[in-house]
């Protein structure tokens, strides 16, 4: 089976080309991404009516990519996948409407994917594959989730953000600092030169008992820390170092607390594996401390390949396809499509409404 897959959640367009094979295993085929960094990056953020006009003057030729590369026809295709939620709206309607034509066009099937279990199941696609159950850590864009999974669609909420996701504290943080967008990647290179003790920011709900996350507070204390730095720089501002010196700060807060929440939640279930998905799954860091944990303690962690930790059509291929192999694909009725801009992955198998 040949799935194609459409993501066009936020400010990536990614196609990519998922094949199943009769044992069920899938093989990313080919896959094409166009970043709009670049793009956003005049205005500091996302500006979601230039993120969807840029998915649509994209999606068709990075699918023509993608098809070539892989030497497969449309005719071939027997699942056409896209992004059906959460994101932006608009741009979440390109890929659907893309997908849903083709599917009509084709006379093919076609899978609305949740973008958080594409993040959850990416790691399947890397040279080190987990098996399940497993607890899983989310930490894509404006989500920070513990889950437990016990297979495609078996999904457990242990634990998530009351506030601001941890990607939301790194990019916030970084914007505090004035370093450029996106935020959580310029903070993580300039903590590389900082010193991670220098500042005793909090570790929000560390201690609380729960599996919950909160980095709101974080953003607060680094405010202040910079202040206090600003007051005692004078104009000249902050040295160098004492910027560094608060990202690397910054940094080892919010790993500090993805570490032993992680570790906490393995505890308590009892299980041994721990898969890390989502943008924040590439900070170097959090990758450092979680292997060093799993070493001591005996345990396995595993991480998507860096280049699918981005949001990406590769992931929403092979969740379609996980989901065919599983028995838990629904197709929708030809020429229907619709979105969910707000879509919590308890409510992925609800009855559509």
């Amino acid at each position: 089976m040949r799935i194609l897959g459409f993501e066009s959640s936020c400010d990536e367009t990614g196609v990519a080309l998922v094949e199943l094979d009769a044992g069920g295993r899938a093989q990313l085929r080919a896959d094409a991404l166009h970043s709009q960094i670049a793009m956003h990056q005049a205005y500091g953020g996302v500006v979601p009516e230039l993120a969807s006009r840029d998915h649509i003057r994209r999606v068709l030729p990075l699918a023509r990519e993608v098809l070539q590369r892989a030497q497969v026809r449309l005719a071939d295709l027997d699942l056409i996948a896209y992004t059906r939620g959460p994101g932006l709206a608009g741009a979440l309607l390109v890929g659907s409407a893309t997908a849903c034509a083709l599917g009509l066009a084709l006379g093919k099937p076609v899978l609305g994917v949740h973008h958080l279990e594409g993040h959850l199941l990416s790691p399947f696609l890397s040279a080190d594959p987990p098996s399940f159950p497993f607890i899983a850590l989310l930490v894509s864009g404006g989500h920070t989730q513990l889950m437990r999974v016990d297979g495609v669609g078996d999904y457990a909420l242990l634990g998530e953000t009351i506030d601001d996701a941890a990607g939301e504290a790194f990019d916030k943080s970084a914007k505090l600092l004035g370093l450029g967008y996106p935020g959580g990647p310029a903070l993580a290179a300039l903590a590389l030169q900082g010193d991670p003790a220098a500042f005793a920011l909090p570790r929000p709900l560390l201690h609380s008992g729960t599996l919950d996350f909160s980095f709101a507070g974080l953003k607060t204390a680094v405010l202040t820390t910079l202040r206090k730095l600003e007051a005692a720089a004078g104009p000249e501002g902050p040295t160098a170092q004492a910027r560094a010196d608060l990202a690397a700060s910054t940094q080892a807060a919010i790993v500090d607390v993805l570490v032993k929440k992680s570790l906490a939640a393995l505890k308590a279930s009892g299980l041994r594996r721990l898969v890390v998905a989502g943008g924040v799954g590439a900070n170097r860091r959090l990758r450092a401390e979680l292997d060093a944990a799993a070493a001591r303690r005996g345990l396995r962690v595993h991480y998507p390949e860096l280049h699918l930790c981005t949001d990406n059509g590769a992931m929403i291929a092979l969740a379609a396809a996980m989901r065919v192999a599983a028995g838990r694909a629904r197709p929708q009725p030809a020429g229907a499509f619709d979105v969910l801009p707000r879509w919590p992955l308890a409510a992925i198998d609800a009855p559509a409404a």
